[in-house]
């Protein structure tokens, strides 16, 4: 995407598609070639998976709220205070991340497996320091491990939305910065011997770096802005 982008702006005529791009590195080249290009993309898979692709699950959460009936400054990014969470996971272990949709600051929480009872407690823990303008709803999707949604918004006083069946877009600050994690705690990898400090250590580097969407500030930055101090004074 960022190879495409930057072809159009400069105005060059070899100016292709993103799509075009990951179809030329995937079904081109051979051998080691081939694994030298995938190992430069940002999530380094070694096949291209289908953007559909996913193991149906069993509807196991009730009295959800859908995302479709949040109100427009979630959507829009008008205030702060609205948040997407979700886990990744490596060999039998996972880590909860959440990331706040207007200013991109990132929380990292370590989880002792994916249970919803953990999955509550580490949420619910990483987030109630913040300041009660700084919560306001959640965006997780339909995964089992959110079963105890209602007793975490009632702890928290927010709203939990879910989106809907296989559209990670909608969440699609948390899945880019899941990408971004990626890089420190790649797939496959035990996340379990990782503790809280090394999670908090990335957490911060992801914080101080600057991002295109804020005018190249960086996320620490934009919290501070939004709230009148930086998030250490809620750590």
């Amino acid at each position: 995407m960022q190879t495409s982008k930057r072809l159009k702006l400069l105005a060059n005529p070899a100016h292709v598609s993103h799509e075009t791009i990951y179809q030329a590195i995937y079904a081109l080249p051979k051998g080691e070639l081939k694994a030298e290009l995938t190992q430069q993309l940002r999530q380094a898979h070694k096949t291209r998976r289908p953007r559909a692709a996913g193991t149906k699950r069993a509807d196991v959460l009730k009295n959800i709220t859908p995302i479709s009936a949040g109100p427009a400054d979630v959507e829009q990014r008008l205030i702060p205070g609205h948040w997407e969470a979700d886990l990744i996971k490596g060999n039998k272990s996972a880590v909860a991340t959440l990331v706040e949709r207007t200013t991109r600051f990132t929380i990292l929480a370590k989880l002792p497996d994916a249970k919803a009872s953990s999955v509550l407690e580490a949420l619910a823990d990483s987030v109630k320091r913040l300041p009660e303008a700084m919560l306001l709803s959640l965006t997780y999707d339909r995964g089992r491990e959110m079963a105890q949604h209602e007793t975490l918004a009632s702890r928290l006083n927010i709203t939990v939305y879910f989106a809907d069946p296989y559209s990670p877009w909608q969440r699609g600050t948390n899945e880019d910065t899941n990408g971004l994690i990626r890089q420190y705690l790649p797939k496959g990898t035990d996340l379990f011997v990782h503790d809280q400090i090394y999670l908090n250590q990335i957490a911060h580097a992801l914080n101080m770096r600057p991002r295109a969407a804020l005018n190249y500030a960086n996320p620490i930055e934009a919290f501070e802005a939004a709230t009148g101090a930086r998030p250490s004074d809620f750590g």
